[in-house]
């Protein structure tokens, strides 16, 4: 027997973000757990999909996606942002593969592919803004207090 319940909607029509799915190239992290911070426009769906298939072509670690937007694009503390579905936080790579947060400065840290993760997130073309503070990958800008993830602006 397949699951038939449908996939979680708000007001604005965003949908949740599938959790966890066995067949894909990412895996799901973030507060409120259960999905409940992925709430995401059409658009970030089709980016996130789009950069989950182009990862898992030549990779086998997974992307680690998190934060998006809370139901009903309510306040996300601690975040300024993460209301409008369009915005989305990102694990860099671990060298591991382990599903487990890791700072740009950790030995854990994989910076050259890190670095094709954020070439694929822009060759997208859904992207207008990519900040993360390794200071040595190309294309993403300082924000404070991304360390240990990168926050991706996605286009309409």
């Amino acid at each position: 027997m397949t699951d038939s319940s449908p996939v979680p909607q708000d007001k604005r029509g965003f949908f949740m973000l599938p959790q966890m799915p066995e067949e894909s190239g990412y895996y799901t992290y973030g507060t409120p757990f259960g999905g409940r911070g992925q709430y995401a426009h059409v658009q970030m769906l089709n980016f996130i999909f789009k950069l989950e298939h182009g990862w898992s072509i030549t990779e086998e670690r997974k992307i680690g996606i998190g934060n998006i937007s809370l139901a009903e694009g309510k306040k996300f503390p601690p975040h300024a942002s993460h209301r409008s579905g369009l915005e989305v936080d990102i694990r860099p790579i671990r060298k591991d593969g382990l599903k487990q947060p890791v700072r740009w400065s950790s030995k854990d840290y994989d910076q050259a592919a890190t670095q094709r993760l954020v070439n694929l997130i822009w060759q997208t073309g859904m992207v207008k803004k990519v900040g993360f503070n390794d200071p040595k990958i190309a294309n993403a800008t300082y924000m404070n207090g991304h360390d240990d993830h990168l926050h991706v602006e996605v286009r309409i």
